[in-house]
């Protein structure tokens, strides 16, 4: 049975958290990893429905996915999160309540959120209709030490994936031999 660990990406909407969230997660559940992701979107449709986009709830909800992760992983799971989770102190929070916890910072610049936004919301929090939009009118701070790094406006997804699951395999979180081929 393999080792728990929470792999806990952060970054702006639309940067690509849940696209690589779910691709580690095919790759280690083709490898016999018990593997659980709590997407920020479906967490909020039905852990923390009710909660609005205050700082405070928003702090709520990062801190009821970080518990979720805690749960998981301490049980063998490889609890993966994708939450925006814009405020570092609660970030940094959470890690400090869970053992084996990887933080990934899912960077990418504004002005290539925008290009890529098929929903229009970054139009629309620009144009000022949407009010306390993260990274437009709300702040998202970037994390300071995250274990990994990608930039998905220079990066393929296959790239990004590869260096996640090489900071793994790095920490002894997975064997080496759970590495793709190169």
């Amino acid at each position: 049975m393999h080792e728990g660990f929470t792999l806990w990406f952060t970054g702006l909407s639309g940067a690509g958290k849940s696209t690589l969230a779910q691709r580690i997660a095919t790759h280690l559940r083709a490898r016999d990893y018990k593997v659980e992701v709590l997407d920020g979107d479906e967490v909020r449709t039905n852990l923390s429905k009710g909660l609005g986009f205050s700082k405070e709830d928003r702090d709520t909800n990062i801190r009821r996915i970080g518990y979720v992760a805690k749960l998981l992983s301490r049980n063998g799971v490889v609890a993966i999160t994708a939450a925006i989770s814009p405020y570092r102190e609660i970030r940094d929070e959470v890690r400090a309540s869970i053992p084996n916890f990887v933080e990934v910072f899912v960077k990418c610049p504004l002005e290539e959120l925008v290009r890529r936004d098929v929903k229009g919301l970054y139009k629309r929090a620009l144009a000022g209709e949407i009010q306390g939009f993260t990274g437009v009118s709300d702040p998202y701070e970037e994390p300071l030490n995250p274990e990994v790094t990608v930039e998905t406006d220079r990066e393929t997804a296959e790239e990004s994936t590869r260096k996640i699951l090489r900071c793994l395999a790095a920490k002894g979180l997975i064997a080496e031999t759970d590495l793709p081929p190169a």
